[in-house]
């Protein structure tokens, strides 16, 4: 098939969002709840700001992770030349469009930072030898130049690729995708650093004794692992809207589904590792970190996190069935991510209640202000453009992509 033909037999306003249509209005109802839910959140912060603190770290992670994640699917789209993947891409591309918000998103960690991070008060007079050593990295300036870079890089990166393939679509150059593969390899290695430190800097150093030495790998694999969760329900959602029936069929449902099912296991080989080589180091510096998360109610996330994050999804994406009723898929997409947002909260609120697990009226208000933000933007971004990468010289590839 060729790349005119394949375009012949996709329906031109399958590929756009027309005006009048519902998912048109979708930027103004983000916008909207991400209003009230920040309204919300600032009239919560005045009674509690350390509560307000913790509850938006957490939506941001969460949204974050789901356009890091997307970030990182296209550059390894791009670097393995997958082709199955093409009729998906602009989603992904429209996702982690969304990146720039992000650096406005990351304020209220900023001024929540002496309510988040023990190291802010200085660490450079504690008698606390580990603490001492850190100073040197652990300090208000370093964070917020290195904060800086990360967003710089990511928001360049992104917005050079979605540019890219965007111009694709008036150019048809065949050019254009050669040289955003040589550019995927450099990128990758690029996001991959700066993820990590991002982790360290913002998860980690709540606790700023502990230390782990692949919890960055573990930040990537939650982070894909919800992004697939995240396109697979997007797909859903537009063909039941009427939207790109004619461009993902049940052979791309599969291939999400096989990679849902293969990044929860590789979640779960992460988590455990680094959970086993804490415990059979028993250094004390290390274990206080899963000490905290095994007492009390947390002792009951942990659990649950292990059984829904892994044993209950490994099972239920494991049969092929499950993979070729989008249904089926989206609900078990929709699973993991509220596993996603259960790990996020695990690996933050100990710090501000070790106590035991606790949710609040400044959680639900995060989670909104974040998240209608993050719609309104990633609608937008949606609008006034194909849905799919329409130039790209691999669409026909794609289109009539079939599972061996």
């Amino acid at each position: 098939m060729s790349h005119d033909a394949a375009l012949d037999a996709v329906r031109p306003e399958q590929i756009t969002i027309p005006r009048g249509h519902p998912l048109s209005r979708l930027p103004w109802v983000g916008a909207s709840i991400g209003a009230v839910g920040l309204v919300l959140s600032l009239a919560l912060r005045a009674g509690d700001p350390k509560q307000f603190a913790f509850s938006w770290l957490v939506a941001f992670l969460f949204f974050l992770s789901l356009a890091l994640g997307a970030l990182y699917f296209v550059l390894i789209h791009f670097a393995t030349q997958a082709g199955w993947g093409i009729v998906v891409r602009r989603l992904a591309e429209n996702t982690m469009g969304t990146l720039p918000l992000f650096a406005l998103l990351f304020v209220p960690v900023l001024l929540g930072m002496t309510e988040l991070f023990p190291w802010v008060h200085g660490i450079a007079e504690d008698k606390d030898h580990v603490l001492v050593g850190k100073a040197p990295y652990l300090n208000t300036s370093f964070f917020l130049g290195r904060a800086l870079i990360y967003f710089a890089l990511w928001s360049a990166i992104a917005m050079f690729y979605l540019r890219r393939s965007r111009r694709q679509d008036a150019t048809r150059e065949a050019a254009i995708s050669v040289g955003l593969r040589r550019f995927s390899g450099p990128a990758v290695i690029v996001l991959a650093l700066t993820q990590t430190f991002a982790a360290v800097d913002w998860i980690m150093s709540l606790d700023p004794t502990w230390y782990s030495t692949i919890f960055g790998v573990y930040w990537f694999a939650g982070s894909f692992v919800s992004f697939f969760a995240a396109v697979t329900l997007m797909v859903v959602l537009l063909r039941r809207a009427g939207l790109m029936t004619d461009v993902v069929g049940l052979e791309h449902f599969h291939d999400l589904g096989k990679l849902l099912f293969a990044f929860t296991v590789f979640w779960a080989y992460i988590g455990f590792s680094q959970y086993f080589l804490i415990w059979y180091g028993n250094i004390p510096e290390e274990t206080i970190f899963f000490r905290h998360r095994l007492v009390g109610s947390w002792s009951a996330v942990s659990s649950l996190l292990a059984a829904g994050h892994f044993v209950v999804p490994f099972f239920f994406f494991m049969p092929r069935t499950i993979k070729r009723k989008p249904a089926l898929l989206a609900a078990g997409a929709a699973w993991m991510l509220a596993m996603h947002v259960v790990d996020i909260y695990w690996l933050v609120m100990p710090a501000l209640h070790p106590q035991g697990f606790a949710i609040g009226l400044a959680d639900v208000a995060a989670f909104l202000a974040v998240g209608g933000l993050f719609v309104a933007a990633l609608s937008w971004m949606m609008q006034g453009s194909p849905l799919v990468p329409v130039g790209d010289p691999r669409l026909p590839e794609s289109l009539s992509f079939e599972n061996v």
